[in-house]
């Protein structure tokens, strides 16, 4: 160890900008504690954009008797949908009934126990339906005569990261994008207290050196090399990464309801509506061993994707409709399951108290996020001499202020109408879900059609670019249209040149 400590000192060094990290963060600034998160890349760029995009407890958990994982995600789920209203809505899922792979016994029963493992305040609940008369069953092939509806609900995973940085910044944390914890060791302070030392490395190649009393490990699919390579003997949780990946195709159906379809092999595959004007399809599990900032679809996947949707619905899924896809590496606890399917969607945590304290995170499901970030800070705020009660559950996120003025996101969005009557109404809906209340704060007082400022590429407007540059940590065309929003799809390339051409000439620095 050395000392004395002459950099600045952060109760707690919060490594890794996913959905955990971000929702650690703030959990521990509202309980007053000095925070700094650093993320290697920007917020959400890995695992939490490339998920799902579902507030769930799982369904298909319970066949592997997961029943406290979903119990728990079951319970979760109401509470986001109280603090996120603009992000995250319900939905409804429909089975088709394919006999020769489960039962309709045994799906009854699934749903059943999905319903009653926790309270449901906002969802309704399951029922069969005839797939002949039902809405959902018109795009199907019409040999599926029965189905099945449940509730589950959509969020938008990458602003979620985004909102919870947000809302640990105004809190006092200090959120640094870009910036890689390159070196963690032991220190003292010049009383004698241990500590930890962290150099920053920063992408403009600059250095920093910070301290922290205490350090959160939430680097998703890098948790166990982080762990590693500081605390002396490896940690009781191994991680075992799994690849996911979805494609995106031009929509296949006109309702609102999403589909879970049984594959052939018993793996779920997750039809959705996506964007207004696209269908989006996942996932695959498949077990990965290479770098987990760089996962790509394979053709095995693609066409595995695209046979299982194909043998539900009337029109083919083909490779070539693909018109986009993605990736991620999702850092599952390492269990003894053959299958990657059956690997656990909990989280485990690791608590070393010397030299310094250190929790690292391990594993874990975007649905947990906020129960899992009060479970880091129960454990790890008493070495801090933090008492703070636990408050994340009944305070909204930034944006989710809209219910205290309206009863639901449509009353809101009719006030926006009426408010602005000469803004696109689709640009409207677009802003009103991803920034909720703040959505003033990017339209500002005025009530024309010049409140956005210069149209930078169709439906996107100087205004918003800087809100994302200056608000939410935005700094490339890709972390505009890929993640703060999902612009991207709907631009053609010339839109997305001028997007990237823009943030170019704002210069904000990194």
């Amino acid at each position: 160890m050395t000392h004395p400590v002459t950099e600045p000192l952060f109760d707690l060094l919060v490594v890794g900008g996913g959905v955990n990290g971000a929702g650690i963060a703030r959990d521990a600034a509202g309980r007053g504690l000095k925070v700094i998160l650093v993320e290697q890349d920007d917020l959400a760029a890995h695992t939490s954009s490339a998920s799902t995009k579902l507030i769930h407890g799982g369904l298909r958990y319970l066949e592997f008797y997961e029943f406290g994982l979903v119990r728990k995600a079951l319970a979760e789920r109401e509470v986001l949908f109280g603090i996120a209203p603009h992000i995250m809505y319900p939905l409804r899922f429909v089975m088709p009934h394919e006999a020769s792979l489960r039962p309709a016994w045994m799906i009854r029963a699934g749903l059943f126990l999905y319903d009653h493992l926790a309270h449901r305040r906002s969802l309704e609940g399951s029922c069969s339906i005839d797939l002949r008369t039902h809405e959902a069953g018109r795009p199907l092939d019409p040999r599926y005569l029965r189905g099945f509806e449940y509730s589950d609900g959509w969020v938008d995973d990458a602003r979620l990261v985004v909102l919870n940085a947000l809302d640990a910044s105004e809190r006092g944390a200090t959120i640094r994008t870009r910036t890689k914890c390159s070196a963690l060791h032991p220190t003292k302070t010049s009383s004698g207290v241990a500590i930890w030392s962290a150099m920053l490395a920063r992408a403009d190649g600059t250095t920093e050196t910070i301290a922290a009393r205490a350090v959160v490990n939430a680097a998703g699919p890098w948790a166990a090399s982080l762990h590693d390579s500081v605390v002396s003997g490896k940690s009781r949780h191994g991680l075992r990464l799994v690849k996911g990946s979805h494609i995106i195709v031009r929509k296949l159906f006109d309702h609102p309801y999403a589909y879970i379809l049984q594959a052939k092999d018993r793996r779920i595959v997750f039809v959705i509506p996506y964007e207004n004007d696209f269908t989006l399809i996942g996932t695959t599990d498949v077990e990965y061993h290479a770098d987990p900032s760089m996962p790509r679809i394979d053709d095995v996947e693609t066409r595995y994707l695209c046979e299982e949707v194909s043998r539900y619905f009337r029109m083919a899924v083909r490779p070539a409709d693909v018109v986009r896809s993605y990736s991620g590496v999702r850092p599952l606890l390492e269990d003894e399951s053959a299958d990657a399917r059956a690997v656990s969607r909990d989280y485990a945590l690791e608590l070393q108290q010397t030299p310094a304290p250190m929790l690292s995170v391990f594993g874990g499901k975007i649905t947990t996020y906020r129960v899992l970030a009060e479970e880091v800070m129960d454990r790890i705020a008493p070495a801090l001499g933090c008492r703070a009660r636990r408050w994340t559950g009944s305070s909204v996120l930034p944006g989710g202020e809209l219910l205290r003025s309206f009863n639901d996101f449509a009353a809101f969005v009719n006030d926006l109408e009426r408010r602005y009557p000469e803004i696109n109404v689709d640009v409207l809906h677009r802003l009103a879900r991803a920034y909720g209340a703040r959505v003033a704060r990017i339209l500002g007082e005025s009530s024309d059609s010049h409140a956005l400022g210069r149209q930078i590429a169709p439906g996107v407007f100087e205004s918003e670019l800087r809100y994302l540059v200056d608000h939410e940590w935005a700094r490339t065309a890709e972390d505009v249209l890929w993640r703060r929003s999902k612009l991207g799809l709907h631009l053609e390339p010339a839109g997305r040149e001028a997007v990237g051409e823009w943030m170019t000439s704002y210069g904000r620095p990194t």
